[in-house]
This record gives C-alpha cells, structure tokens and sequence, in this order.
C-alpha cells in the first residue's frame, strides 16, 4: 500500500507544532500501525531527518503507552484495541491518515505525539491504593469471600490501562471514566472500603486540580476505551462522592 501520512510535529513543549506531509509505500496489510510508523522512522533516518517521537513499550495492548489520534479518533478506526493492536489492514490503499497527539490541556505535548500523562500518575497517587502491611506474613486474599459478580464488576473497573483514550474522545477533556475506574475497582471490595471516603474525594480533588473538564454524559469515552470500562463507574463514583462529602 502507499500512503499519505499527516504527522503531528513539534520540537518541545514551548514551540508551535504543526502538520508534516509524508508518503510511504510499500506497506503490508499484515505491519501494526506502529511498525507503520517504524518503518517512516527508518526512512527518515536514512535521509538524515529527526525521526518521529511516538509513545510505545510492550505492544502488546496492555501498558496503556501507545497514546494517537488517528483520524480523528482515539487508538484509531477499530474499536476495543489500542494503537498497538491496530493493523494496516483497517486502511486502503492511497488513504491519507492524520495522526495527532492526545488533544487535552491536562496532557501537554513533550515533543511530535508524545503527552505527558503524569496527571494520571497523581490522580493515583491521590487515592488508588490500599493501605495494608504486606511485610513479611501478607494475608490470603481469599481469606475474604467475595460474591462473583461483584468481584467480576471489580476487575472490569480495574483493566484501565490508564492510556488517556477517553480523555481525548472527551469534547470537555474529562478525566471521569479514569478516575471512576480507579475508584470502583476498590469500592466495590471490602479491603477498599475502609478508605473509601477518603479515597475518593482526594482523587476526585486532584482530577479536578490538573485540569480536566467535566462530565457531560456524552458517552465518547466508553465507546473509545480499549477495554470497554463502562460508564457506570462514574455513576458509582458519583454516588461515593456525595455519601462521603455528606459524611465527612
């Protein structure tokens, strides 16, 4: 297939990006998106150009790292998959594909389509654990009965990957189906439950400190999320909320 690519580019955080037009060719239907991209790279590289940054680690769909707007649409035009998953058979030939970085002011852009995503890390730091003493003699886990389907809910909320798809399929940029995942994937057990009201208004206090918009119950970021996080999670963590700031 031959391609025509536009690329987000942008040296660093205090300069003016802007669109680059590439044409590859040559590519198979079998190469990932981002062996796409490596293949460009090389290109580049061997024209003694600057190589395109881009967000990777274990391609296998599991890290949450792979972080592009392509066409317009988080991870792409699949659905359930991550940039990572998303072969060249979804393209034809002679297509043009835009591919851009997370759009979000909580995420800024480092450099062509990498974000920082550390607001993540901090609404976590904030609240998305536990504090139990895992030194030396830790307990059983199923020393706790859970019933199946709670526990079942609990796992769906905590397959987040974090990768920041939501966020950019959001038009106010919310961070809710992230934060409601995190939140869930503890309130809904009982080890998460003795810190429950404080757990969730400091994450939902530092969401609210890096930027992110609000909720509007559009329903973008579930349909985009790669793995599917529904948008009760964000109900729940609506209910939370109120009970623990009535609490507190």
């Amino acid at each position: 297939m031959k391609l025509h690519l536009k690329i987000w580019r942008q040296k660093d955080a205090s300069t003016k990006g802007q669109m680059v037009d590439y044409t590859l060719d040559g590519v198979e239907s079998d190469m990932s998106f981002l062996e796409m991209l490596d293949i460009l790279n090389e290109e580049l590289i061997s024209k003694g150009e600057e190589p395109i940054e881009f967000d990777h680690d274990c391609r296998e769909g599991i890290c949450g790292t792979c972080s592009l707007q392509i066409n317009g649409r988080p991870h792409g035009p699949d659905t359930m998959i991550t940039v990572c998953q998303l072969h060249m058979r979804s393209f034809n030939d002679g297509d043009e594909i835009v591919i851009e970085p997370w759009r979000a002011k909580a995420f800024p852009v480092i450099k062509d389509l990498i974000v920082d995503r550390s607001a993540f890390d901090r609404i976590q730091q904030a609240g998305g654990y536990i504090s139990v003493n895992t030194s030396g003699r830790p307990v059983d886990a199923n020393t706790i009965p859970i019933k199946k389907h709670i526990a079942d809910t609990a796992m769906d909320a905590a397959t987040c990957i974090g990768c920041g798809a939501c966020v950019a399929a959001c038009k106010n940029a919310s961070a809710m189906l992230f934060t409601s995942a995190k939140v869930s994937q503890f309130a809904l057990l009982p080890q998460g439950q003795v810190e429950a009201p404080e757990r969730v208004q400091n994450m939902v206090r530092q969401m609210d400190l890096e930027g992110f918009g609000n909720c509007t119950n559009t329903g973008a970021c579930e349909i985009e999320c790669p793995k599917g996080i529904s948008l009760e999670n964000i109900a729940r963590m609506n209910r939370e909320y109120l009970s623990a700031t009535v609490k507190g």
